[in-house]
């Protein structure tokens, strides 16, 4: 008898959980739509490309993010490992050319034995005794998000999320802008415009008064908080986005010595260093607003842009009504959901989804038992909250430190507590491991 598993979705979840599942001896159909039916926000037919930004978050392991990863590489993530040979300067950070990673993964996936690519749309719930995993993310397909209501007790929710825009790198004045790190953590991997009071209010002004993209009426107005667009941000008040994405802290112009009033910066997006996204500027400007405003800051005069910021609509599940902590179905226990339509925010969280949800659906697939993660660790921790989240006003959400019981850690130093914590979890998923270890 051959033991398989489907998997709907060949975004960053859906390709951890293939990888987890046949490196398990089970054989994988890995059912991914793109390029026959694109998304609002994808650019290419490659599995696990990343739309919003390159970076994976900080590697710091007293960082959420961080932690996360750390827990990752102990369970082996071929996501992360593939994501090492495309890194890109970020500081502290781990960030990464989007196309170079979605390439390996892909090409990476396609040599694997025992996986089987599928491309075209899912319009319906496959049929079978064998487990299936959804991970078709954020972006799901209207078609298949309809079919998704029988399982999901109710209707999907959804929110409103934006991207960043990407400049051209020869279009920037780079002599206008300073090469440095918050903190001068991992070298000076970041490009920044710095801006006096002046002129950040004469920009914060432009981006309160730029003309947006009206998102229709018969849609609810939800923005995740993590990814609020620029222009939200700045009508929250006219020091918002200088307290926000324009913080300066940690920041210093070499040329005047002095801190900057607000700093906008810029990140690199691939390895040949052709283009740089805008950082923290997420945002439904219309697209001749994003070029006449952005080009008001020093250096972006004549930038190009490659991409424009946009919004796009992210579906994901009421996970508190319908999943176990196993982030299985409770109406049907051989459906799993991995990625950020299961109610988990952000890339390193998607990933950590889609590989627990790869080992739990090949676990099952060869009839063997699978052992609770424990909540010390931040994946346990963050799968058991969006199991036991009130359903009433659910959002998807990232992992925290707070997520991490405080039981046993008497400590008020809030970074030595951090410490304490992450190796807490650690030495509990390292346990948990060898249990779980087919």
């Amino acid at each position: 008898m051959i033991r398989k598993i489907t998997i709907i979705g060949g975004g960053l979840a859906g390709a951890e959980a293939a990888y987890q599942a046949a490196k398990s001896g089970v054989a994988v159909d890995l059912h991914e739509m793109r390029p026959q039916v694109m998304t609002e926000a994808h650019r290419s037919g490659f599995l696990a490309e990343m739309v919003c930004s390159n970076s994976l978050g900080s590697e710091e392991i007293t960082s959420a993010s961080g932690l996360l990863k750390h827990e990752l590489r102990l369970l082996d993530s071929f996501i992360l490992r593939q994501a090492e040979k495309s890194r890109v300067p970020a500081g502290s950070s781990l960030s990464v050319d989007r196309m170079r990673l979605a390439e390996d993964v892909s090409a990476g996936l396609a040599s694997l034995p025992g996986v089987r690519v599928i491309r075209g749309e899912v319009r319906d719930i496959p049929a079978g005794d064998s487990p299936l995993l959804i991970a078709s993310g954020p972006l799901t397909s209207p078609v298949f998000a309809a079919a998704l209501t029988g399982l999901t007790l109710r209707k999907n929710l959804f929110f409103f999320d934006a991207t960043c825009p990407l400049l051209r790198a020869e279009s920037v004045d780079f002599s206008k802008l300073f090469a440095a790190s918050r903190y001068e953590k991992g070298g000076a991997d970041f490009w920044n415009i710095p801006l006096d009071k002046e002129q950040y209010e004469m920009f914060a002004g432009e981006v309160v008064r730029g003309e947006t993209a009206e998102i229709q009426e018969f849609e609810k107005r939800i923005f995740f908080d993590a990814c609020l667009p620029l222009e939200e941000i700045a009508r929250s008040g006219p020091h918002s986005l200088a307290f926000g994405p324009l913080k300066p802290v940690g920041l210093v112009d070499p040329r005047s010595g002095q801190r900057p009033y607000a700093v906008v910066q810029l990140r690199q997006d691939d390895l040949k260093k052709d283009f740089y996204q805008l950082v923290g500027f997420q945002t439904r400007l219309k697209h001749g607003e994003q070029k006449r405003i952005f080009r008001t800051l020093p250096g972006l005069e004549n930038a190009e842009f490659e991409r424009f910021g946009r919004m796009h609509r992210n579906t994901y599940v009421n996970a508190p009504l319908i999943l176990n902590r196993f982030s299985q179905s409770r109406k049907d226990k051989r459906v799993y959901f991995a990625g950020q339509i299961s109610g988990v925010e952000g890339y390193v969280e998607s990933v950590a989804s889609g590989l627990l949800c790869g080992l739990f659906a090949a676990r099952d697939a060869l009839g063997l038992e699978r052992p609770e993660l424990p909540e010390a660790t931040a994946i346990g921790s963050l799968l058991a909250y969006i199991s036991q989240a009130d359903w009433r006003d659910f959002r998807p959400s990232k992992f925290t430190f707070g997520l991490l019981p405080d039981g046993g850690i008497a400590c008020r130093d809030k970074k030595k507590k951090k410490e304490m914590k992450a190796g807490r979890a650690c030495e509990a998923l390292e346990q948990w491991a060898r249990k779980a270890a087919i």
